[in-house]
């Protein structure tokens, strides 16, 4: 089976500090991978590498089929097929629920209205949130937001779903809600890449974990590992917290 995301010895700098030094992962369609590791070792880095919003000095990233390395690369159609939801939700506070969902859709897409706003009611389903479409962000918790945010990807019917420490701004009872949805979309065989802190949810999600230290993939796993670490620095990671 091949991989729907690749990553082949990737290097990143941002001037002289090295935060990439060799990252190599794979991810089979299907498949929930939880990226963990302390802050500055380069997860979030990768992930928007992954999404080329950031360019890479060496290595090569595959996407979908899509050569994400390349200059030459058009982004606008890799992002068609990947969806991309961070710790912020960037919603427009002058538009519906409804609204931002359908935007992307109407406006990259040139799906006509009404099937836009059919995709927007299927997206609101998924994520628990069917009764608040004509609602306005600022009448919506964190949580609810977020889940906004994942509804406006899943609109956008990518063949991937990348996750960047979407809870980490949340309480934990919003995190929860939050994290419910992420589990039901895994569940449901959507591709995707988290990158968490959140140990429960990937060990009991996750089909495979990858704890990345100084830049580097430094353990690959299942929830397992984070059980039994392989490695000083996993143990260490694991029991002095994040």
């Amino acid at each position: 089976m091949s991989a729907v995301i690749e990553l082949k010895n990737v290097h990143k700098s941002f001037g002289q500090v090295e935060v990439l030094k060799g990252v190599s992962l794979s991810v089979q369609r299907g498949e929930a991978i939880a990226v963990i590791g302390r802050s500055g070792s380069g997860k979030s880095t990768a992930l928007r590498c992954v999404n080329r919003l950031e360019t890479i000095q060496s290595g090569e990233i595959f996407v979908c089929d899509h050569a994400v390395h390349d200059p030459k690369l058009e982004v606008r159609k890799l992002r068609l097929d990947v969806g991309m939801v961070f710790q912020s939700y960037n919603l427009f506070p002058h538009l519906t629920v409804e609204e931002n969902i359908m935007l992307a859709p109407v406006t990259v897409k040139k799906q006509k209205k009404a099937d836009a706003r059919q995709l927007a009611a299927e997206a609101l389903a998924r994520v628990g949130l069917a009764e608040k479409a004509q609602a306005y962000p600022e009448q919506l918790s964190g949580g609810q937001q977020q889940r906004v945010a994942i509804a406006r990807s899943l609109a956008m019917q990518p063949q991937v779903m990348l996750f960047d420490e979407v809870t980490s701004a949340l309480d934990p009872e919003l995190t929860g809600e939050v994290l419910r949805v992420m589990e039901d979309l895994a569940k449901a065989g959507m591709t995707m890449l988290v990158v968490t802190h959140e140990m429960s949810f990937a060990r009991r999600v996750a089909d495979r974990i990858v704890f990345m230290h100084q830049g580097l993939v430094w353990e690959v796993g299942t929830g397992e590992m984070l059980a039994d670490p392989q490695t000083p620095e996993l143990r260490a990671f694991m029991s002095h917290g994040l």
